[in-house]
């Protein structure tokens, strides 16, 4: 069963950085696409930004040229690097599989991280 941890999250000032983690335990995230995802309040979950298995890179619009999305295979993390934060950032982030490349076939999702960007 794969478990994944994210991590990194916190408050912010609209402007400001963050980095996030996940540490994923029983798969290897070097195998598969990978995403981060974001659910704000009231809102479904979207995917901001995949990794494929061979580094290219995807970005919803609302976080092109922002965010960052990176792979450290050796430590099974991914990371989402996010810059120029804005209060519409504010949201649980999570990461799992890449939903579209695995069209809904997804992992557990993990407890997610909070980031809160205030104005």
């Amino acid at each position: 069963q794969v478990q994944l941890v994210e991590s990194g999250g916190g408050l912010v000032q609209a402007g400001g950085s963050l980095r996030l983690s996940c540490a994923a335990s029983g798969s290897t995230i070097s195998l598969n696409a990978m995403g981060w995802y974001r659910q704000a309040p009231g809102k479904q979950r979207e995917l901001v930004a995949a990794i494929s298995r061979g580094g290219s890179t995807n970005y919803a619009d609302s976080v092109k040229g922002r965010f960052t999305i990176s792979r450290d295979n050796a430590k099974n993390i991914v990371y989402l690097q996010m810059n120029s934060l804005k209060p519409e950032d504010t949201a649980v982030y999570y990461c799992n599989r890449d939903s579209t490349y695995y069209k809904g076939s997804v992992w557990n999702w993990g407890q997610g991280t909070q980031v809160t960007v205030s104005s």
